[in-house]
């Protein structure tokens, strides 16, 4: 990576009229913002369809799209729906916050409509009836298993697979096919969702790509026990063959911060079934993140170098313990499969030697969080002046408070202290200005920032308390946030520290947003 900058802005965080940010024009004028603001990276979190919880680390799918990102104007403009069937619909009286159980209850039955007139009133010898089938053949060695399982997880009144009836629990071949055909019509719905997913993320990404801007992806090591991906591949994971119940769950060892550590419940890969498949699940992950990502960040990386494993039914993290994990032999694999990728390493936490050696033998950049900065001395790794170039520098993460909010509320006033006198903060410029200088000018290869920070927005506007259920994950800009002024603003220092992807005069891209979206 080469010296540039970027932005942290989720697609559910953006602003939008239906509850939710989508993948629609306010995604084209996000855009248009980072190209004027002269930023090379656009970072989101996880694409993938959320349970229960909402977060897009804990997803039905390690391949699928999130269908609460399916834009309704779009489908206007396809003939799909009309403006009377979706624009009155209440999502929520604030437009700064997500309530999931309206987006969940509301939106879907308004894609269901959508979907009926695909299916009734679309000739199946029709351009568009050609490309979805095309993509349902391209994309069958994950969408077959995806679509029965969200159909037959709405038959069994959204249980987990593991409450289901026994024979299709367990994928018997016979139960395979009579579901398939009882729930012929369901499992097209799905395949459509998905089809209508990925059309219109292309098309976004397609435009962002055009204006000179990359987008980071992100995945978490893990995928959640409640998805397609253990239902179908149970071999993958550490499952017991009899309960279906994991053997082991993932989480992280107890801390300074956690008297009895992190209980994740995500299963633990059989890494021995990986090695004797030659990583081909895994391959395939890769592969097709990074079709529709120009980087991929790896949640977890240390997972990778040696993982913490808890016996299933532990009440905490107390009783795991440290097992080696695949190490180079897996990105060797990747590797010979897909050739160079480009992929970043989420090596934050206790780091120990052998994870570092992973992380620079493959050359990933890693990670470096400047609120994690001024709990020790001078030679703490997260102060700017310990950086090295093959990293990428972070105000903050979807996990971190944002600036003001970590000055404000977060952070031990020692800390806060420190932070002024390092950053040389003051009030006229801003104290989450002086921040974001302080990773820009650092000599970390690439500099992101959240756009709550750009914002200077408190702790209202955290993403994620991690270990926390219930408030996380809501927030969502202002339609009015993204001004010309700010982009100036954010500009000129990135200009000055030699970030800068373009040198041109700032331009508004409305007719090319209108244009691309006519084209989804």
């Amino acid at each position: 990576m080469e010296r540039n900058s970027g932005i942290i802005m989720h697609i559910a965080s953006l602003p939008g009229k239906y509850g939710i940010g989508t993948l629609g024009e306010e995604a084209y004028k996000f855009a248009d913002f980072l190209e004027k603001s002269g930023q090379k990276y656009w970072q989101i979190l996880p694409l993938g369809p959320t349970s229960f919880g909402d977060s897009p680390y804990q997803s039905f799918s390690a391949f699928a799209g999130n269908p609460y990102f399916i834009d309704f104007d779009v489908l206007n403009k396809k003939g799909l729906l009309k403006l009377e069937e979706y624009e009155n619909i209440n999502f929520g009286e604030n437009n700064e916050e997500i309530d999931y159980a309206l987006i969940f209850t509301e939106k879907m039955k308004v894609l269901r409509v959508a979907f009926n007139k695909f299916a009734t009133n679309i000739s199946e010898e029709s351009e568009i009836k050609n490309k979805f089938n095309e993509f349902k053949n391209k994309n069958s060695f994950w969408l077959e298993d995806y679509a029965l399982y969200m159909s037959v997880k709405e038959e069994f009144d959204l249980k987990s697979w593991q409450q289901w009836d026994e024979d299709i629990k367990l994928r018997k071949p016979e139960a395979v096919a009579l579901y398939k055909e009882k729930l012929k019509d369901e499992i097209e719905f799905w395949n459509f969702i998905q089809y209508e997913f990925f059309e219109e993320w292309n098309k976004l990404k397609e435009y962002v790509n055009e204006l000179g801007i990359e987008i980071i992806g992100d995945i978490p090591i893990y995928v959640s026990e409640d998805s397609a991906d253990v239902w179908s591949n149970p071999d993958a994971f550490l499952i017991d063959k009899e309960t279906l119940k994991p053997k082991k769950v993932a989480g992280c060892p107890p801390d300074i911060f956690s008297a009895t550590g992190q209980l994740w419940g995500n299963p633990i890969y059989d890494w021995q079934y990986m090695h004797e498949t030659e990583y081909k699940w895994w391959i395939d992950r890769v592969r097709e993140s990074l079709k529709i990502y120009d980087w991929l960040r790896i949640d977890h990386f240390k997972g990778f170098e040696s993982y913490y494993s808890i016996p299933y039914g532990e009440p905490t993290a107390k009783n795991g313990k440290w097992v080696k994990g695949p190490g180079m032999e897996i990105f060797d694999a990747i590797r010979k499969s897909l050739g160079e990728v480009n992929i970043i390493a989420e090596d934050l936490g206790t780091l120990t030697e052998e994870t570092i050696k992973l992380r620079d033998d493959n050359k990933f950049p890693g990670m470096k969080i400047l609120t994690f900065a001024f709990d020790s001395g001078s030679d703490n790794p997260f102060l700017p002046h310990n950086y090295e170039k093959n990293f990428i520098a972070y105000t903050g993460t979807h996990d971190n408070d944002t600036v003001r909010g970590w000055i404000e509320k977060t952070a031990p006033k020692e800390q806060v202290e420190k932070a002024i006198q390092y950053l040389n903060l003051n009030e006229e410029e801003g104290y989450n200005w002086g921040f974001i200088r302080g990773i820009w000018s650092s000599v970390a290869n690439v500099s992101i920032a959240q756009m709550q920070d750009f914002l200077n927005l408190g702790n209202e506007a955290r993403i994620n308390m991690p270990s926390t259920l219930g408030c996380n994950w809501k927030w969502r800009a202002k339609g009015e946030a993204f001004t010309d002024a700010l982009a100036k603003r954010i500009y000129s220092l990135t200009e000055i520290y030699g970030r800068c992807t373009k040198k041109e005069e700032i331009k508004t891209g409305e007719d090319n947003i209108e244009e691309n979206i006519e084209a989804v």
